[in-house]
Formats: structure tokens, sequence, C-alpha cells
């Protein structure tokens, strides 16, 4: 991959790719033969979820047949999130670049930095790659190998080596648990496809967040450095207390008063978005996937327990635990409003950024439904 402008100075992208393909965990063993039938299966679910899940949510769509379902292994995952990644973090890197050139010891930096926080984000990233089931990766620019919708929307990723390993570790149905996962991600492609201000609203404020930033290089490269390091195990279990930095996340440790507004929006946004794609997995479910029930419990508990200390760890560090969080949220949100005021009323959600919910209103659904409602139908 290309470097783009100024950012590549902060961080060595080609690098982060390569260090993160090294170092990936190979996935589950499956034969040629399988591997093939496991792809063109993932591809059927996909094409089926398209009209489980519009049926459903009653959200229309005509582009969701222009955007592409990539099935892809787990460094391929990690080349669509690079490519995202440098896309959405170039100002804030260009600004950084600024900086950095013109304080002390930005030579040493130039020199090095890019290459550590390379080999360190490969780190981060190939941690990740083998726990993403799906994806609707919506920011990267089409290219050949990472093509998009024509109107510049997004694509869809299923890590079919990820899919396999956790219905095996599962024991559930690999075809119900397949049509499961496609749900849920054919949901969030259903979201983009069917709101069209939605990719630019959340870009909007994702670069306002990235323009309140005021974070010299040298803390950029250290926070970095602390969740590779973490990652690695280079910290003895125990040095950390709950009170200091090393229980925060990375994005908790840059916010300023104005990136904390941000930051709820945005909050309130992935909540949103992840509850319902949880909402619909499971209300289409029953009717396409037997096994349902036995699928929720277990992943749920999979979900709630985790792996090792260092894992728990990890995720809090990169604020992985708040995104547990925007899934139970988000979905008790919906699941209360659709029972409130049907699925048309709830889908008065994506009129425009104004009727999204803020934080506070996923918590408390019954304010969201007053304001918007009211509103809407001319209450004082």
């Amino acid at each position: 991959m290309t470097s783009i402008g100024g950012a590549s100075g902060m961080v060595d992208w080609n690098l982060a790719v390569a260090t993160a393909t090294r170092l990936v965990r190979p996935g589950p063993e499956v034969s040629r033969d399988e591997a093939r039938a496991i792809v063109a299966e993932l591809r059927r679910h996909a094409k089926a979820s398209e009209e489980h899940v519009r049926g459903f949510t009653r959200m229309a769509t005509e582009e969701v047949h222009d955007t592409p379902v990539l099935v892809v292994d787990r460094p391929g995952w990690v080349r669509a999130n690079v490519a995202g990644f440098r896309e959405l973090l170039k100002p804030l890197l260009d600004k950084m670049e600024e900086r950095r050139g013109s304080g002390p010891g930005g030579a040493v930096l130039g020199a090095v930095g890019g290459k550590v926080t390379g080999v360190e984000l490969g780190m981060l990233l190939s941690f990740l790659s083998s726990r993403v089931l799906g994806q609707y990766e919506t920011f990267a620019p089409a290219t050949r190998d990472l093509p998009a919708a024509p109107n510049g929307g997004g694509r869809l990723l299923l890590v079919a080596p990820n899919i396999v390993h956790v219905e095996r570790e599962l024991d559930v149905s690999p075809h119900d648990f397949r049509l499961w996962v496609c749900l849920h991600e054919e949901t969030h492609r259903t979201q983009f496809t069917a709101v069209p201000w939605l990719r630019d609203h959340l870009e909007g404020e994702i670069q306002s967040f990235l323009a309140e930033t005021d974070v010299d290089p040298m803390t950029f490269l250290e926070r970095i450095r602390e969740a590779a390091q973490s990652l690695a195990g280079a910290r003895p279990e125990g040095e950390q207390g709950e009170g200091d930095d090393g229980g925060r996340s990375l994005v908790e440790l840059v916010q300023s008063p104005a990136q904390r507004e941000i930051l709820a929006r945005l909050t309130a946004v992935m909540s949103l978005l992840e509850g319902h794609a949880d909402f619909v997995m499971d209300g289409v479910g029953p009717a396409v996937v037997p096994s349902v029930g036995e699928i929720r419990e277990k992943f749920k508990e999979r979900r709630q327990k985790g792996a090792s200390r260092l894992d728990l760890a990890l995720r809090k560090l990169l604020g992985l635990d708040a995104k547990l969080r925007q899934y139970r949220d988000g979905e008790r949100f919906v699941r209360t409003v659709v029972n409130e005021v049907g699925m048309d009323g709830f889908n008065r959600v994506w009129t425009s950024p104004n009727t999204l919910p803020t934080k506070a209103e996923i918590a408390k659904p019954a304010d969201w439904v007053a304001r918007v409602h009211r509103k809407s139908e001319g209450a004082p």
C-alpha cells in the first residue's frame, strides 16, 4: 500500500500491515475444499440476509446490491482497517507531523517514530484480527483489492477464520451460526445504505473529535506503545492500580471537554447501531435460524466471560469493554422503543442527526420517544 502525504511520517502503515500479517495467529485448520465451501456459504447467507433484514426492519434501500461483500482472512481484515484508519487519521497525523518538525527531537522522531508506531500498531491489529467476526467498513477509499459502492460507500467484511473458530468453540450448528452472524453484519450494511447521511455524519463527528486533539507526537507514540506492551505482557500483572492511567482507554487519555461531548454523541450512535444489529439478528433468528436460542445464550456467555486477564486488560485499554456495553445498552434501547411505538415509530431515529438518541436517551428510551414523537406529532 502507498503512504499518503505527511501521515506517513508518524505511522509507517506498510510496516503496520507487514507486522500484523507476520504476527497474526493462524486460523482453524480446514482443507482447501472446506475453505471454498465456507466462503460460498457465507456469500449465500449474506445474500439471503438482505431480504430478511429489510423485511424485518422495513428499511428500504436500493444501493445494497452495489455494496460488495468480501469474505476475508485475518490479514485481509488488517489491510482493510489500515486503509480506513489511514484515511480517518490523516488530518490528525498531518497536524502532529507539523508539530514534530518544529519541536525538539523532531529529527529523531522522524527517523524512528513512524517505524516504532507501525510495528506496535501492527501488534494491536494482529490481536484484534482474530476477534472480529464481521464488519461494515465504510471509510477506506475504493481500490482494486478493496472495492466499494460506486457512490463512495463501504464494503461488508466477513472474517471467515474467526467465524469458523467461534462456531467450533461454542459447539453450535455451523450453518445456523454463519447465517446469524450475517444477519448482524447485513443490518449494519442496511443502516448505511438506507440512511444516506449516516456515513458523512459519523465521519464528521470523528474528524471533529480528532481536530480537538492536542497531543504531542511523543505522547501519541507512548499511548500506542502502552497498548502494545500490554499485549506483549511487558507489564507484570498487578503493577498498575485501578486509579492510574493503565486502567483507562486510549481514547479517554486524550480527551478535552469538547472531545467528551463529541465522544458522548459517538457513543450513543454506536450503541444504537450495534444494539439495532443485535435486535435484528435475534428478531429474524427464530424464523430462519432454528438454534438461535442456543447460539445467543452461548455467545452472550462468551462475551461476558472474555479470556485471560491480559485479554481483559487490553480490552479495557483499547476501549473494547465500552463496545460490549454498547451492544447491551443499545439493544435494550431498540427493544424498548419498538415495544412502545412499533418498528415504524422506531425508524424515525433515521430521519436526521437530530433524531438520533443522545447518550442519556440510550439509558432512558422513554425520553427519546417523548422528544421525537411529541415533536413530530405537534405536541407542545
